[in-house]
């Protein structure tokens, strides 16, 4: 067994990239502190070819310096915008048929083990604040909720972690069985 070189990784431009397929996952990040976080939510993003980060409330944004340390690039090549107004933005994709679910720990949330992504349904995530979670005010405008089951004592993962677990086990349960 050997490492693989960087030129044996097949990786494709950033043009190449925003002229790809993606899926059909907007992520909405709402007031999350640490731009170690977005940074990272960005780079997972590159990797599974995400349609598009919102960013809205305190959340950092590039070119915050902590957001490129992490992003390593992904800033350029995932499309992203800032938005005043994450009420606006849900209300908008809404009227659009997305749906949208927080990823949030409630007492109606759906495992993700459970939940079933439809390949003709067009989702928005929402992912909340490091301490206190997806707000209230968000939580009354979602179709679902989605929590990651957990068995410590924390029952509590870092927002980047999180967002990893869910994008990985959603592409998986979207990618077609051939690909």
């Amino acid at each position: 067994m050997r490492k693989l070189k960087l030129e044996e990784l097949g990786r494709i431009s950033t043009t190449e990239f925003k002229a790809a397929e993606k899926i059909d996952i907007i992520v909405l990040l709402d007031n999350i502190r640490s731009g170690l976080n977005v940074g990272s939510i960005f780079r997972t993003s590159d990797a599974f070819r995400i349609k598009k980060i919102i960013l809205s409330g305190i959340t950092a944004q590039p070119p915050h310096r902590e957001v490129l340390k992490t992003a390593i690039g992904a800033t350029d090549s995932v499309d992203w915008e800032y938005i005043n107004n994450p009420i606006d933005a849900i209300q908008k994709l809404k009227q659009d048929n997305w749906q949208v679910i927080a990823i949030e720990q409630t007492d109606n949330s759906i495992s993700l083990e459970d939940f079933i992504p439809k390949k003709n349904e067009k989702y928005l995530l929402i992912f909340g604040n490091e301490v206190g979670g997806v707000s209230d005010e968000l939580l009354s405008l979602v179709d679902a909720a989605i929590e990651i089951p957990q068995y410590g004592t924390k029952h509590s993962l870092n927002v980047a972690v999180c967002y990893g677990i869910t994008i990985w086990d959603i592409n998986g349960k979207l990618k077609p069985s051939s690909a």
